[in-house]
C-alpha cells in the first residue's frame, strides 16, 4: 500500500458510525470506491460482513474500525493516523462458504457465507436433518433445532454459542456443529477438512419446516442445502499489528 493510500470510508445506519463517518471524510477525504487502494468500514461486526461481501469482484482489503455492537472483527476507533495504521496493518486471507439451497418448490438459491451456514427450525416442531459429508452419510437423522458449519473467521460468533470449537485461522477446518441436539443426544459435532463438501437433507421438509442463512441471507423452506469452501473467491481483512484475527482468535479460548 502507497505512503498516502486511497481510502474510501462507508459507514452502518448506527448514529456514532454515521458521526464517525464525517469526521474521518472530513480529515482524510473520500476516494471513489472504483480507485480506492482500502476500504475503511465504520460499524459493527455486522457491517464489516456487509462490507466484505461487497467485494468478490474487485478484492479491495477492508480496515474495520468498531463504531457499533459487537467489534471481534473490527479494530479499534481512533481519529489520528489513519494512512499509519493502514500501512502497518497486517492482512487476514479469507474463503468464504458457497451455500446452494433447494427450497421445497424447487427454486436453487445460491449465496455466500463469511462466518456461518446455518439451517435452524421454522416451526415449533424439532427439525430432522440427514447429514453426508463428501457423499457419505455420516448422520441419518439429526434431531435439532438445527446445525451449522462455520468457518474459522466465525467460529468465535454463532458457533461459539452453539458450543461449538474455536478454530485458528489457519487450521484449514470447518466446524460443523448441532443447535440444541436431541438425538443423538450426545453428539456434538464434527471438524472437517476445509475442503469437505457437506450435504443436508431436510427429512419431511414440508411438514417440518426449516430455513437456511448464510450468515444474514436467510432463504426459508428448503429441503436440500450443499456447503462448500469456495476458494476462487478470497476476501482480505486489515488488522492493527499485534491485534490481528489470529490473536483475537487465540485470546478468546483463554476468555471466561
Amino acid at each position: 500500500m502507497s505512503a498516502e493510500p486511497k481510502i474510501h470510508i462507508t459507514a452502518s445506519q448506527k448514529p456514532e458510525a454515521r458521526q464517525a463517518l464525517e469526521l474521518m471524510v472530513r480529515r482524510y477525504g473520500q476516494a471513489e470506491l472504483a480507485k480506492a487502494d482500502v476500504i475503511v468500514a465504520l460499524g459493527g461486526d455486522g457491517w464489516m460482513l456487509e462490507t466484505l461481501r461487497g467485494r468478490y469482484r474487485d478484492r479491495i482489503p477492508v480496515y474495520g474500525m468498531h463504531r457499533g455492537t459487537v467489534g471481534f472483527l473490527m479494530n479499534d476507533f481512533e481519529e489520528d493516523g489513519l494512512p499509519e495504521r493502514l500501512n502497518a496493518a497486517a492482512r487476514v486471507v479469507i474463503h468464504p462458504l458457497e451455500m446452494m439451497a433447494t427450497r421445497v418448490s424447487g427454486e436453487v438459491v445460491t449465496l455466500r457465507a463469511i462466518n456461518e451456514v446455518s439451517l435452524l427450525r421454522q416451526s415449533a416442531q424439532t427439525a430432522n436433518l440427514r447429514i453426508m459429508v463428501d457423499g457419505r452419510e455420516r448422520l441419518s437423522d439429526l434431531a435439532a433445532d438445527g446445525v451449522m458449519v462455520a468457518t474459522p473467521a466465525g467460529s468465535t460468533a454463532y458457533n461459539l454459542s452453539a458450543h461449538g470449537p474455536i478454530l485458528p485461522i489457519g487450521a484449514n477446518l470447518l466446524a460443523l456443529t448441532p443447535i440444541s441436539p436431541f438425538r443423538p443426544r450426545r453428539w456434538r459435532g464434527a471438524l472437517l477438512r476445509h475442503d469437505a463438501r457437506v450435504e443436508i437433507e431436510v427429512l419431511e421438509a414440508e411438514r417440518r419446516v426449516v430455513s437456511a442463512s448464510a450468515d444474514t441471507q436467510e432463504v426459508r423452506d428448503v429441503k436440500h442445502v450443499a456447503i462448500r469452501e469456495d476458494r476462487s473467491q478470497p476476501l482480505t481483512m486489515l488488522f492493527d499489528e499485534g491485534h490481528g484475527l489470529d490473536e483475537r482468535i487465540l485470546r478468546e479460548q483463554f476468555s471466561f
